[in-house]
Formats: structure tokens, C-alpha cells, sequence
């Protein structure tokens, strides 16, 4: 498995997808960016975790370029190494940046499948990020994304939006998709075990918790709440922000300069999940200030399913994914609309029987449909098909060396094998289950 954009130990999706294929016997080997005090190879909880050292963008665009360039290079010099040391018979990238399926697709020649694992839209990303949709830079993005459906053996989206993208922009069938969402450890309930410093602070504790970049919209949260204090007259909140990310110093900036210090505290990263917990815990109202954008509005948020699994209402802009996931645990404000974020805020400040109601149904809602859990048996029902398919190569291999090239048997054989990639694992056993009666 391969990811660029985080370490492996900050990425719930991937953590959660290789602790899961590694429960049921598969020999996982992850890459990923460096961590401050890890070595550079180890064993955690089994999985075979390599890390190289990964440039830092400065959140520029040339900057990201040379971040993906390097990393790549670093990747291929490891996957050679797994596969001298450990072996490998599929490479799961996850995105961004979308360059990793092109050049891994070398390993293609040696019989090894690949899965593109989308977790972003790396054109909308882009284009979100620099406010350019025109420039060479997005063709390019847009060029790679088509390569990477093309040249991968299966593709995974983590909602239907991206699903029909895939089948629209890229042309990929819906047989090679599946839909695997982010969802949360289901085993989580409300917690108990509050944050009394925190919880001292105000009657009325909101948090944030995810990355902080210029997508994320903490420029708007920031306007929310001075519009909460200057505006509708509000003091009785105290907002916490969880994350980290390239615009963190930009938000802390403006949060001086909106004289909200003493309303707002960064807690940063936090990778210990008990605390991370208890202060969702301690918080009364959940915000989701993603403004709308092409983007967000066809991304799920891994923090909509935190915020529910914790039992909290929350405040959202109406984006069509965030909707689709949180249902009536949210109370929806305009898209972009400051004010009318900032009043709903207000009635759910002033309701705790309806925040309580909120918070019940999206923790019903994760338990019964959005948890990881509910993930799984897609997941290893992929992983199955590429099992199938491995041995019906294999088999189907070894099966052509007792056959005369010029009989039907043979054709039908080497015919199967040009096409396994796009097959599905029911004709695959249909074509094991002819060649077995012969």
C-alpha cells in the first residue's frame, strides 16, 4: 500500500484498510512519508511499515511539484525493495498525488495488479486550492487521473459522487469500481471521560477537527464566529480546533487579527485517539464550515462520521456529500452563508434538547450504516478478486504449456489471460470450471 500525502499513521482510511487485510491473513507492506522519531522500516501491529524523507510544498504549486517528483522516486527505490525482500502481487496507491499509478504501472510486466484507491478529486483539489481550472497545471492533473483509472486493475471511491465521475471522466466501467467509505471505528460510543479544563471554559464548547488547508474553510469558521460575538452579541462559546495543515498559520493570523484569542485554541495534530475522543466528547456542537466548491461538495469529510459517532450535532454548510452522510444530525446554513451559519449555531447553543436528539440519530446512523464495519466486506471482496484472478493466471499459465498452441483450449486460454484485468471473478471460475472438465 502506498500513500504520499501523510504518514500512515495519520491516515485513518489507509490505517484502518491495512489492519483490516492484515486480520484476515494478507501480507501487507505499507510506504509512506517519515515521522519525526520512527525509523525508517518496522513492524506495527504487524504491517510492514517503510518510510522515506518527503520534501515539504510550502503549500505552492511548484512546491507540491517537486514534493511529488521526490517522493515518487523514493516509492519505486522501496517497492523494489519489498519485492526483492517481502514479494508483492498487488500495489493498493492511494491519491494524491495521481503520477503514482502511471509510474508503478512498470510492475504491471511482472503480473502485478493495481489498485487506485481515489481519496481526492486531485483536479477539483487543485483547482480549489489556486483558484485555476484553466491552466496546464489542471489539464495535467485531469491527463494523469484518466492514466491512473486506465492503468489500474480496480478503482475505489469512497462515495457514489466519485463513482460517477470515475465511470463519466474516466470511462471506467462500473464493474471495476468499488465503493469503500470513509467511516469510523463503529466499536466508538460517547464517551464518558470529558475534558474539565475544557469543559470549565464555557457553557457552550464547539470544535473543529480536521486538516486545516485552504479548502477546509477556517477563514469562514474564523468570520462565524466573530460574526457569533460581534454580531448576534454572543460570548458563552469557546471553540477548539483539532488539526493541522498548510494554512494553520494563515487561520492563526486571522484569528488575531478578528481579536478571537481568547475564543479560539489550536490544539494541533492529536494522534493519541483517548484524547482525541475525550474532547469531542467535551464539546457541545460540531462545525463543518467546508464552503462549496466542486470539491467539497462531492467529498465526504472522515470528520462528519467522527462528530456523529460522538453523539454531536452539527452545523454544515449544505454540500450534497455532507448531507448525504449526516442526514438529520446536521442543520444546514446556505452555501457560504456566514450569518445564516452563525444564527442556526445560535438555536442549537440555546437547545441542548434538540442538540441531544441531534447527536442520537447520527450516532444511530454511524452504528447501523456508516461505520468501518459496514466498509469491510467490500474491501475483502476486492481483495478476493484479485486473489482469483493471481491463481487463475497462474494456473492459466502452467495450463498453456500442455497445450498445442493451435487448439481451441489454448485460444480460449490465452484469450482469458489478455483480458483478465477487466473480467469478473465469476467468469474467471467460469473459464477455471471449462478448463477443469477438460
Amino acid at each position: 500500500m502506498i500513500v504520499e500525502n501523510c504518514p500512515y499513521g495519520s491516515d485513518p482510511r489507509v490505517m484502518r484498510e491495512a489492519k483490516t487485510l492484515s486480520a484476515v491473513g494478507h501480507t501487507i507492506s505499507v510506504i509512506g512519508p517519515a515521522e519525526a522519531g520512527r525509523p525508517w522500516h518496522e513492524k506495527v501491529d504487524g504491517i510492514a511499515v517503510y518510510r522515506f524523507k518527503s520534501w515539504k510544498s510550502g503549500g505552492r504549486s511548484l512546491g507540491y511539484l517537486v514534493e511529488y517528483v521526490l517522493s515518487a522516486a523514493a516509492i519505486l527505490v522501496i517497492l523494489h525493495v519489498v519485492l526483492v525482500g517481502r514479494g508483492f502481487d498487488v500495489i493498493h496507491v492511494a491519491n494524491p498525488p495521481d503520477i503514482l499509478v502511471p509510474i508503478v504501472s512498470i510492475f504491471r510486466l511482472l503480473g502485478k495488479q493495481i489498485i487506485y484507491d481515489q481519496h481526492d478529486l486531485s483536479p477539483e483539489l487543485y483547482a480549489t486550492k489556486f483558484c485555476n481550472s484553466t491552466s496546464s497545471i489542471y489539464r495535467f492533473l485531469l491527463r494523469m487521473e484518466v492514466w491512473s483509472y486506465r492503468l489500474s486493475d480496480y478503482v475505489i471511491t469512497p462515495n457514489d459522487s466519485y463513482k460517477k465521475i470515475a465511470m463519466a471522466r474516466g470511462g471506467v466501467r462500473e464493474s471495476k469500481i468499488t465503493v469503500v467509505r470513509n467511516g469510523p471505528d463503529g466499536r466508538f460510543t460517547r464517551c464518558n471521560d470529558y475534558d474539565v479544563e475544557l469543559r470549565d471554559r464555557s457553557p457552550n464548547i464547539l470544535a473543529y477537527a480536521g486538516r486545516i488547508g485552504s479548502q477546509d474553510g477556517l477563514e469562514l469558521l474564523c468570520d462565524i464566529l466573530s460574526y457569533l460575538r460581534n454580531s448576534l452579541g454572543r460570548e458563552d462559546f469557546y471553540c477548539i480546533i483539532i488539526g493541522d495543515g498548510d494554512d494553520l498559520q494563515r487561520i492563526r493570523l486571522l484569528t488575531t487579527r478578528l481579536h478571537l484569542e481568547d475564543k479560539i485554541l489550536f490544539t494541533g495534530w492529536i494522534a493519541d485517539s483517548r484524547r482525541f475522543h475525550r474532547l469531542l466528547s467535551t464539546a457541545d456542537i460540531c462545525l463543518s464550515p467546508e464552503p462549496y466548491n466542486r470539491y467539497n461538495n462531492q467529498s465526504t469529510f472522515l470528520k462528519i462520521m467522527d462528530f456523529m459517532s460522538a453523539a454531536k450535532p452539527i452545523v454544515a454548510f449544505d454540500l450534497d456529500e455532507t448531507r448525504f452522510s449526516a442526514g438529520e444530525a446536521a442543520v444546514y446554513a446556505p452555501r457560504d452563508d456566514i450569518p445564516g451559519f452563525a444564527r442556526l449555531l445560535v438555536k442549537l447553543m440555546d437547545d441542548p434538547v434538540v442538540r441531544k436528539k441531534m447527536g442520537q440519530h447520527g450516532q444511530r446512523l454511524v452504528r447501523e450504516k456508516l461505520s468501518w464495519e459496514h466498509s469491510v466486506p467490500k474491501l475483502l471482496g476486492l481483495y478476493n478478486m484479485c486473489r482469483i484472478k493471481n491463481t487463475f493466471r497462474r494456473q492459466s499459465i502452467r495450463a498453456l504449456k500442455g497445450l498445442p498452441a493451435e487448439t481451441a483450449a489454448a485460444q480460449r486460454v490465452l484469450s482469458a489471460i489478455e483480458e483478465h484485468e477487466h473480467m469478473p471473478a465469476e467468469r474467471i471460475l467460469a473459464y477455471q470450471d471449462v478448463r477443469g472438465r477438460r
